[in-house]
């Protein structure tokens, strides 16, 4: 019975006649339901924001790497509809869940939005059904956590229905790599469960990486952050080093970069922000401390990175002090709020840490962004500057913060005072 559904399915699939869900339309949800899309799918996105619903049910995309043209395209020929219900899923061959997993404030993980989103999975799982687990998270919560969800009805995963695991690789504002050549992970409770999943991914993406489970698939993802999470605390605190020697860091790093084997190129910042670097490893620790395991160079890392927004604001003091002014009463614009250039995204961003321990020291602190023309971080509630020229020349001092491509850096040179580059952006 099982071998005629499956056989089923992977028809429905070859033939891209299925009918996928994506749960959860965020910057990972929504690129994603998009490819499949235009592959040829017909996809039903379903969310609890009302307000995610109605932009794609109207066409207007409010993710930076989905353009409108694309999305409005989809839509318009009714291969993309958005729902709050999860009654749709009872007509889907296949429900792929791309919820947030953010940590709670001891740092543990947060699985709460995978749980609702397993949950009502849960109640409209049908013999036959793929689903797919992107949402990153620690080893052994699709096995663990997410299959007796699903199993709790009477169905049984490998058996009845399908169940996968496939980290999202996500990175906002790239070009070069997105959703459809970004090789894909998957992995596969059972070999059957494999081969189900395999199918489906591989009609919108280009290249697919089988791995033996769903758990190895779990810490590939972990694994690729943590290792970014690493070296970026490495390279940061190379930065703090060659500060103290009086050594131009940048100058260190591109030397060292001529090297042509055994050396990856990582730059010094404000920190780390995202959804993912400053997350993730976490997950990692946090499951290692279930088995009696200190996972020593994770904790390490968040602990120089999360520091950086408080080294670089230690900069802006010993600057203005040098120029013969407190910080406190001091106007100090920071350029670029989003966690990294050219993106809207401001989740971890290191520069909302900077601007929170300025306000503390009692600085006047306004920030500009093209990107971002208001946050709300810790009670802090900014507004972007609309006259940047001005914001320039009347500040006391500078932080460029995120080094978007739309400033003239000369420009800023030459209107503003005094400036702390935390990103090495200026000539």
């Amino acid at each position: 019975m099982m071998s005629e559904i499956k056989s089923h399915l992977l028809t429905k699939f070859n033939a891209r006649s299925a009918s996928i869900a994506i749960i959860g339309l965020g910057y990972v949800g929504l690129p994603l339901a998009v490819a499949f899309v235009e592959a040829g799918f017909t996809v039903i996105g379903i969310d609890v924001d009302q307000n995610k619903v109605k932009a794609i049910n109207g066409g207007e995309s409010y993710v930076e790497d989905v353009a409108t043209t694309r999305l409005a395209a989809a839509v318009a020929r009714g291969a993309l509809s958005a729902t709050t219900d999860f009654g749709a899923l009872s007509t889907c061959d296949a429900a792929i869940i791309c919820v947030p997993t953010p940590l709670s404030k001891t740092r543990d993980p947060d699985v709460r939005y995978l749980i609702a989103a397993g949950e009502s999975v849960a109640r409209y799982v049908h013999p036959g059904m793929l689903v797919s687990l992107e949402s990153t998270t620690y080893p052994g919560t699709t096995e663990e956590l997410l299959r007796p969800m699903l199993e709790a009805g009477g169905l049984r995963a490998g058996a009845d229905f399908f169940l996968a695991f496939s980290p999202e690789r996500i990175d906002p504002g790239r070009k070069d790599y997105t959703v459809e050549n970004t090789p894909k992970v998957v992995g596969g409770l059972t070999a059957g469960c494999l081969e189900v999943a395999v199918a489906m991914y591989r009609q919108a993406i280009q290249t697919i990486v089988p791995v033996s489970s769903t758990q190895t698939a779990e810490m590939v993802k972990l694994l690729e952050n943590t290792f970014r999470a690493v070296n970026i605390a490495l390279v940061n605190e190379t930065a703090i080093m060659c500060d103290k020697l009086g050594i131009d860091v940048w100058e260190v790093i591109d030397a060292a970069n001529t090297k042509p084997y055994g050396f990856m190129k990582f730059t010094p910042g404000p920190g780390v922000g995202g959804h993912c670097i400053p997350l993730d490893p976490h997950y990692l620790s946090w499951k290692l401390k279930t088995l009696n395991y200190n996972a020593r160079f994770i904790q390490l890392a968040g602990e120089i990175n999360s520091e950086m927004p408080r080294y670089w604001v230690n900069k802006v003091q010993d600057a203005l002090n040098d120029v013969g002014k407190p910080v406190r009463g001091s106007k100090v614009l920071v350029l670029g709020v989003a966690y990294k250039k050219d993106i809207d995204d401001v989740r971890e961003s290191p520069a909302l840490d900077i601007v929170e321990l300025l306000s503390l020291k009692g600085a006047a602190v306004s920030y500009h962004d093209p990107h971002v023309p208001s946050f709300r971080h810790n009670g802090h509630a900014l507004k972007s500057v609309t006259d940047l020229a001005l914001a320039l020349e009347t500040a006391d001092c500078v932080v460029i913060a995120t080094d978007h491509s739309m400033y003239d850096w000369a420009d800023v040179t030459r209107r503003a005072a005094l400036v702390i580059d935390t990103r090495h952006a200026l000539p």
